[in-house]
């Protein structure tokens, strides 16, 4: 059974997850290219942060940081390597993408690498209706980052 569900990003049982997410960051891309935000960064009130689970364990999870009134930024949107292919990182962005439009958010942007490893994540994203965007809100250019944008109906 699988579930999403808004909760802390600070849970007790969020650990791996986190870890694993910050590992893969790591991975390939320089620290200096690495936006990602920790579990505190993670836990205040302008970010909605969701935990995936399947059959009550925490297998993946995805966030959105306001920006502005209309305008809100994916965050920190992972699945866990083995649970992947199951179509669940399509349902946690289809679910970030309905939670941000009923908070009232008009658009919707992201900052992903640009490296081979994270070439699933763009194809989900451009089929999500995504498209690349010039580099927003606290962000400037750089050869590891891809930025994307999709407005909200």
């Amino acid at each position: 059974m699988i579930t999403i569900q808004r909760e802390s990003p600070v849970g007790p049982d969020l650990g791996f997850l986190m870890q694993r997410h910050t590992e893969d960051m790591h991975a390939d891309t320089p620290p200096e290219s690495i936006h990602m935000m920790d579990a505190n960064a993670l836990a205040v009130p302008e970010v909605a942060f969701f935990v995936m689970r399947d059959a009550g364990q925490p297998v993946a999870m995805g966030a959105f940081k306001r920006i502005d009134a209309g305008h809100a930024e994916i965050k920190s949107m992972h699945v866990l390597v083995e649970v992947r292919g199951r179509g669940l990182s399509r349902r946690m962005l289809d679910h970030l993408l309905a939670e941000a439009h009923a908070a009232g958010f008009t658009r919707l942007s992201l900052e992903t690498g640009s490296q081979a490893m994270f070439l699933p994540a763009r194809r989900l994203y451009e089929t999500a209706g995504f498209t690349e965007c010039p580099p927003f809100e606290g962000y400037g250019p750089d050869v590891n980052s891809v930025y994307m944008t999709k407005e909200l109906a």
